[in-house]
This record gives C-alpha cells, sequence and structure tokens, in this order.
C-alpha cells in the first residue's frame, strides 16, 4: 500500500519508500548480480553490492528514495530466463518422430531443463495434435510441465515431476509420474488426467475425468461442470520408486473428498443434500463404470499392481467384470463349434471389436502405438522420441493404453 501510494503521488519528488514495502516486491520479483549467482528476492539485491549506490538505499532510514528506486528497477529487470517465454525463445526444442504433415506441424515441445537450476526447471509442449507422446527421462525429472492447448493426444510422462499444467486443452488423455506439488487442470474439456499428487485444483473445466492418488482435498474452483472424480487406477513398473522420490505415499488418499469453491466461498454442503450449481458441478466415479487402465509400455521396475489398491466398491466391481469375462469364455467352449464355424465367430467379434474401437476413438491410439521405422526413433539430442515408446521401452501390448472394455461391448 505504500509504494502503490508514492507511485499514485509523482509529484512528490523526495518519497522515501520502506525496506519493508520493498520486501513486499518479492512475491513478484527475484535475480542474481550476474550469470551463475543463486537468485535472491529484489529487495536483498537492492541493498547490497553496485545496486545498493543505484538504488539510493540508506542503511540509516532502512528506506529508498522513490524516483531512484523505479529508475533503477526500470534499467535492471528482464525476462525471466527460466520462464515460460524464455524457455519458447531459446529453449531446447525437441522433436519425435510422425511429426510431418497437417495439424502436427503447429507441435511444439521445448525445454529448458539443461540450464535451468533446481525448481526452474520447465517442459512446455503445445499444441500436440492427434499423437501419441511417451516419456520417461532425467530430464523430465523434477521438472515443471505446461501441457498447453493439445486436442487429441494421449500423453504419457512417467517421471517424478515438480508440477504440471493442463490449460486449454480437449478431447485428451493425460498420465502422469508423481508430481512433487500440484497438478493444475484449467480451461480444459472432455480430458482425462490420472496422476498421483500432493494436490489436484481444477477451474473452468468440463466433462473431465481425473484418476487421483492424492493425500489433500481436491480443489474444484469456480466454473466447472460435469466433472468426475475417479480412484487411481493404473501403475507402471518404477511408480512406486518415483513416488518415494517425491515423498509421496499411498496414505492418507481423499480423491473422493473435494472442496468445492463456490462464487461466495466454500461450498460446504455435502453433493447429494444441495441444489447449487457450484456443488453439483463435480460427481464420484460410479463402480459400475470403472474400469482400470494399463501403460502400454514395458520399463524396468518392482510395481505389479495399483499401489495401495483400488477401493473396496471398485475392486468388487471389477472382479465382477472378470467374472462376466469367464463366463463369456466358458460359454463359447461349451458350444463346441467346428473349425468353420469358430473361423466364422472370429471374424464377427472381430468386426464388432474394430465398431466399437471407432465409436469410442479408441482407435486413433492404438493406431499411433504401431512402431514406425528404427530410423525415425532418435531426435536430435539422441533421446528415444517415438510415440510407442518411452525412452528405451516398447509396447507391452496393443492398445494397451485403453480402458478395456466390458465383455459384454
Amino acid at each position: 500500500e505504500e509504494l502503490k501510494g508514492a507511485v499514485a503521488h509523482p509529484s512528490v519528488v523526495y518519497c522515501q519508500i520502506s525496506l519493508e514495502a520493498v520486501q513486499s516486491l518479492g512475491l513478484l520479483l527475484e535475480g542474481s548480480v550476474g550469470c551463475g549467482k543463486g537468485v535472491q528476492p529484489v529487495h536483498r539485491l537492492l541493498t547490497k553490492g553496485p545496486l545498493q549506490t543505484q538504488s539510493g538505499y540508506s542503511i540509516l532510514s532502512r528506506s529508498f528514495p522513490l524516483h531512484k528506486l523505479l529508475s533503477c528497477l526500470q534499467q535492471n529487470i528482464t525476462l525471466n530466463p527460466f520462464g515460460m517465454t524464455a524457455c519458447l525463445r531459446s529453449g531446447k526444442k525437441l522433436a519425435w518422430a510422425q511429426q510431418v504433415e497437417g495439424a502436427m506441424k503447429r507441435a511444439k515441445i521445448a525445454r529448458n531443463t539443461h540450464t535451468a537450476p533446481p525448481g526452474s526447471k520447465i517442459v512446455l509442449m503445445s499444441q500436440v495434435i492427434k499423437q501419441t507422446l511417451a516419456k520417461t527421462s532425467d530430464k523430465l525429472t523434477g521438472a515443471n510441465i505446461k501441457i498447453h492447448r493439445c486436442s487429441d493426444a494421449f500423453i504419457y510422462l512417467l517421471s517424478p515431476l515438480r508440477s504440471v499444467s493442463v490449460d486449454k486443452c480437449r478431447d485428451s488423455t493425460v498420465v502422469l509420474g508423481p508430481v512433487q506439488t500440484s497438478v493444475h487442470i484449467h480451461s480444459c474439456q472432455n480430458v482425462r488426467v490420472v496422476c498421483v499428487t500432493n494436490r489436484v485444483v481444477i477451474g473452468a473445466s468440463s466433462r473431465c475425468i481425473i484418476h487421483a492418488l492424492t493425500p489433500t482435498s481436491p480443489l474444484l474452483l469456480p466454473g466447472n461442470s460435469d466433472i468426475t472424480l475417479g480412484p487411481f487406477h493404473t501403475f507402471y513398473p518404477s511408480l512406486e520408486d518415483h513416488m518415494a522420490s517425491v515423498g509421496l505415499a499411498v496414505v492418507p488418499n481423499v480423491w473422493d473428498q473435494p472442496l468445492v469453491l463456490g462464487t461466495e466461498g466454500l461450498a460446504s454442503p455435502p453433493l447429494s443434500s444441495s441444489s447449487s450449481s457450484d456443488t453439483t458441478c463435480y460427481r464420484l466415479l460410479p463402480p459400475s463404470e470403472f474400469h482400470t487402465l494399463a501403460v502400454p509400455f514395458q520399463m524396468e521396475g518392482d510395481t505389479c499392481e495399483v499401489p495401495g489398491g483400488l477401493p473396496p466398491a471398485y475392486q468388487a466391481a471389477l472382479k465382477e467384470k472378470q467374472k462376466r469375462v469367464q463366463n463369456w469364455q466358458k460359454t463359447v467352449m461349451e458350444a463346441r463349434l467346428n473349425k468353420e464355424q469358430k473361423r466364422q465367430f472370429q471374424k464377427l467379434v472381430e468386426l464388432k471389436f474394430h465398431e466399437w474401437l471407432l465409436e469410442t476413438g479408441h482407435r486413433q491410439e492404438l493406431d499411433s502405438l504401431i512402431p514406425p521405422t528404427v530410423t525415425s526413433l532418435m531426435d536430435s539430442d539422441g533421446a528415444a522420441t517415438n510415440p510407442s515408446r518411452v525412452k528405451d521401452t516398447r509396447p507391452a501390448r496393443p492398445g494397451g493404453g485403453e480402458e478395456q472394455p466390458s465383455p459384454d461391448c
């Protein structure tokens, strides 16, 4: 308030700004006195060394002359070298196989992980359209991920991450390794996010499904509609090791206890007893609609099941579906079909299955898992970027990333 008032009255030439007022700028500004130097809050930079003279800081009065302070800031402020804009301008660009024509040419992936200090590593993925992108790499470990304006995409980032932002995406699936801080989903439509994270935040989104393992209640900001919350329902071999590296465990897990922030504050009434649009913007996934998700890549590691297991109701629903599959197989065996009948029956089942793939849109994901030629598996960094590979892994089976259909589909 002191700084704001002083700037509002520029005629006061000798106005003094207290050190405490400049400390508040630390929420917005930080920097270093040279390349390779440690990053410090702005008030520390202005009270030491050459910037102390330039800013006019007085040790006795613990204040700055307004005109000198403003002049010093204007002369020294620059673009954050580890921000999103700088990452796009000067970060290392990444390419991957099948980026060849049409909408794919707009896709951009840039990173600053080769130069940024811990906490400032960024990987930006923008306009990934109709592609499958899968990576597990030290380049992702501890990075802040921004997934922006992607559509009809399947993105697997199977490394321990610092934070993830999914912004303005639609009709996509995002499967994440453990996220140390938060996963923020904003302005998305028909997006499925699968994550283990310290916190999930969802805002201004619609028709999204979030499968989470989280120790803090998911935060639903205003502007959401038709949000579905479900239990975390997948695994990959190194998942538990990655969880340990970012300090996440299987308990507590409160994925089903969201906090709904309405236009007038926290909407406290339970879901079933309120007619407010703020509190009816979400539902818990019914067990009858639940399927597990298989990550379709082979990797090294010991995790062979969903960490912490599934909630009892969902486990029971899964067993019931498995029982239906067994009954179906038994019925086929007892039909005692001859060789020609088996051939015709197999052809009919495959036809219906392909019709289901087309109707649900899963055919695209299956097609994107087909490996291209070996010569296209390496990008300029020597990292494997084949959509159907994770680093040096290979697909476990075609379509493994799909949620498995009910046996009567």
